[in-house]
């Protein structure tokens, strides 16, 4: 079965930490970009970091940058979303696709919640 999920969404404090994870099953995900995107209440859905699919460096949006870091797992195939230091305004739904332009995705999952809150 082809599927991609995420995982690893919750509740944590202002400042804190959380990491999601996107595993993949029926397919290899080292053989496409992978795009993190969130999408609040309101809001429309935003990319906020991109991994080629070769070497190279991931790009982050702004308001992420320095706080976010996608890494990957080949051997678990699975990529993943570090987030530290999360502020008031990171609070939606994260996905992960495969690929960085939402509507060219093959794959995507159906999200994880991301609550910040004191």
């Amino acid at each position: 079965q082809v599927q991609l999920e995420e995982s690893g969404g919750g509740w944590v404090q202002p400042g804190g930490s959380l990491k999601l994870s996107c595993g993949a099953s029926g397919f290899i995900l080292d053989y496409y970009q992978v795009g993190w995107f969130r999408q609040a209440p309101g809001k429309e859905r935003e990319l906020i970091a991109c991994m080629p699919s070769i070497e190279g460096d991931t790009s982050y949006k702004d308001s992420v940058k320095g706080r976010f870091t996608v890494s990957k797992d080949t051997a678990k195939n699975t990529v993943y979303l570090q987030m530290s230091n999360l502020e008031p305004e990171d609070p939606a739904l994260y996905y992960c696709a495969t690929d960085c332009l939402w509507s060219v995705a093959l794959y995507w999952g159906r999200g994880a919640q991301v609550i910040v809150s004191s």
